[in-house]
C-alpha cells in the first residue's frame, strides 16, 4: 500500500526556499496549516472507509460475531492513519499508515485488506484456516480526493506567493 504525498513539485520547493529567506514564521505556519487542511478530508475519509469496510469470510454461514480480542481490526487500522506536513526540505503533505502504531501481528493487514483476501487460523487454531475477503479501499479513496487536493494545493501556493510579493 502506498502512502499519499503531495510534495516535491518545483513550486513547493521554491516556495519553501522563499519562505525561509523571508523569515516569515507566520507565513510558514499558515502555509503548513493550509497544507494540512488540504489533506484532512482525505485522512478522515480513509479512516471512515476502513472502519466501515465490509469483510466476509469463506467459513460456514451464520457463524462469527464480535472479535474475541480487545482490539478490533478496522478501528486499529483507522487509528494508525496519520498526516504529516513539512515546510522545509521536501515540502508537502503526506497521509500514510503508521505501522509502528499497529500491533506486530497486524502490521501486514493494511496491505492484505487492499489486496482483497487473506488466510488466517480460526481463533489461533492452526489446524483450521479460513479465507477472508474485502474490497480495496485505499487507492479508490485517494483517487477520488486527488483532484480536490491538487486544486487546494495550487490555491495555497498562489496565495502564499501573493503574500510574498511575487
Amino acid at each position: 500500500m502506498r502512502d499519499v504525498r503531495i510534495l516535491g513539485t518545483g513550486q513547493l520547493v521554491n516556495l519553501s526556499r522563499d519562505l525561509r529567506a523571508a523569515g516569515g514564521s507566520r507565513l510558514k505556519k499558515n502555509f503548513a496549516r493550509r497544507l494540512r487542511r488540504a489533506a484532512e478530508p482525505l485522512h478522515a475519509d480513509l479512516q471512515s472507509k476502513v472502519r466501515h469496510l465490509p469483510i466476509h469470510g469463506s467459513g460456514r454461514r451464520g457463524r462469527g460475531g464480535p472479535s474475541p480480542t480487545q482490539r478490533p481490526l478496522r478501528a486499529t487500522i483507522a487509528a494508525a492513519i496519520r498526516i504529516s506536513v513539512r515546510t522545509t526540505n521536501r515540502p508537502g503533505a503526506r497521509v500514510w499508515i503508521d505501522r509502528s502504531r499497529l500491533p506486530p501481528d497486524l502490521r501486514a493487514m493494511p496491505n492484505k485488506l487492499e489486496e482483497g483476501s487473506w488466510r488466517h487460523p480460526v481463533f489461533g487454531n492452526r489446524k483450521r484456516w479460513v479465507w477472508q475477503y474485502a474490497q480495496p479501499w485505499w487507492d479508490v479513496t485517494v483517487r477520488r480526493h486527488q483532484p480536490r487536493m491538487t486544486a487546494e494545493v495550487e490555491r495555497v501556493l498562489d496565495d502564499v506567493q501573493r503574500q510574498l510579493g511575487r
